[in-house]
């Protein structure tokens, strides 16, 4: 059967070429990143775990977690947690099999634990954070929908949703995802003072790119405001040097901005994320699924982390929208921006979406009819493979945040 694909031209300006341009991203320490990472990490293992004890990923979702911030006194060299941060795990899980009983809590509490340790290195796991799993069992409709597909190979949708992705990344989203990575990688490494929760936010003015970077430092390393300032130097230093390598507009860097030195109220934390100390968290409020939060872009408000990766629209096609789009970009000369907007119905299936739609500018004297034929094969092909997006899911091979 034919895919219901459609292409047309738009006639915008470009984003990169627009006056105004925001952008953000926030670190995989950020409150609400920690609940993304927390029930994406969750799936998996939930995933990992019906394979093996039943041959096959049964339905659930866990996209609803909850993080509710403690209490902590920072302090130069070293402060403490006073009140723990609690997690809350809720969503829903297959809990039995033919009889068999899948230990579902104590997996997403373990996967939860694990998740937090590799990611907040300095939080004691005995005594500054509480996991508390609340998961239900699926609702009857949406389980039956699952389990009617288990001889098709083709999975049927677990609702009537959409998911976008657009390409290419301007300057300034190129920027912000190289800076994270840069700081992830190489900065957090060489200088373990700079926690985990991060938030980058990039306004562009014409042709001047600002960063406006909030950056938890973690006391322990920090012996006295000589040491913090320092460190906020450093990274003003080093990241400015890093955009302007991928930019030729006029890069500025500001780094916690709300601190006052004369009276030591600064970004300083105990376990390198604001979690700690008053900033709550949840799934689906921060970042989406190219790891951006771009106001100027079609965004879905669904939350990609969590939802099952077999049948739910809102992970599946979130993912595979934004594949296209960098595809067809990377492929085809002669676009200056594409949209890609895949539409599903419940209960169909998930390889033929009720719409997919393209919708792109076209450099000037692009062929456009060679652009549409080719976006359509690109399209068509990604569909008919769309179940890879549920393996590379499972091991951990695709970011949802």
């Amino acid at each position: 059967m034919k895919r219901n694909i459609r292409i047309e031209t738009l006639q915008q300006v470009p984003i990169d070429q627009q006056r105004i341009e925001l952008a953000e991203r926030k670190g995989i320490g950020h409150p609400d990143s920690l609940a993304d990472g927390i029930a994406e990490s969750i799936s998996r293992a939930l995933s990992r775990a019906y394979l093996e004890e039943c041959g096959a990923v049964l339905h659930h979702n866990t996209d609803q977690g909850e993080i509710v911030a403690g209490e902590s006194l920072p302090c130069f060299g070293g402060g403490k947690v006073t009140r723990p941060i609690y997690v809350l795990l809720t969503g829903r899980a297959s809990k039995e099999f033919e009889g068999k009983v899948i230990p579902t809590d104590a997996i997403a509490v373990k996967a939860a634990r694990e998740y937090l340790r590799s990611t907040l290195k300095y939080l004691d796991m005995d005594q500054d954070v509480i996991v508390d799993c609340r998961m239900g069992k699926g609702s009857s409709d949406l389980q039956n929908v699952f389990r009617a597909n288990g001889n098709n190979p083709i999975p049927h949708a677990n609702d009537t949703s959409f998911g976008v992705g657009h390409a290419p990344f301007s300057d300034l989203e190129n920027i912000i995802l190289t800076v994270s990575d840069y700081l992830d990688d190489v900065i957090r490494p060489r200088h373990p003072i700079i926690g985990t929760d991060v938030k980058i936010m990039g306004l562009r003015d014409n042709d001047s790119i600002s960063l406006t970077i909030c950056v938890a430092m973690i006391d322990r390393f920090c012996s006295g405001i000589r040491d913090y300032i320092e460190a906020v130097e450093m990274l003003k230093d080093e990241i400015g040097t890093l955009a302007r390598k991928y930019t030729e507009r006029e890069v500025s860097v500001e780094i916690n901005v709300g601190d006052e030195y004369s009276t030591n109220s600064l970004f300083l934390t105990v376990t390198g994320t604001s979690a700690e100390m008053g900033d709550d968290g949840s799934v689906g409020r921060g970042n989406r699924a190219n790891g951006l939060i771009t106001p100027h872009r079609p965004m879905s408000m669904e939350a990609t982390s969590g939802k099952n990766p077999i049948n739910h629209i809102g992970k599946i096609y979130n993912l595979l929208a934004t594949q296209v789009a960098q595809e067809s970009v990377r492929q085809i000369d002669g676009i200056d921006e594409l949209y890609i907007r895949l539409l599903s119905q419940i209960g169909k299936p998930i390889d033929h979406p009720f719409v997919a739609s393209a919708q792109y500018v076209p450099a000037r004297g692009a062929d456009t009819n060679r652009i549409e034929k080719e976006m359509e094969a690109i399209i068509d092909e990604s569909l008919a493979n769309i179940t890879s997006i549920t393996e590379r899911v499972i091991k951990g091979d695709i970011k949802t945040f």
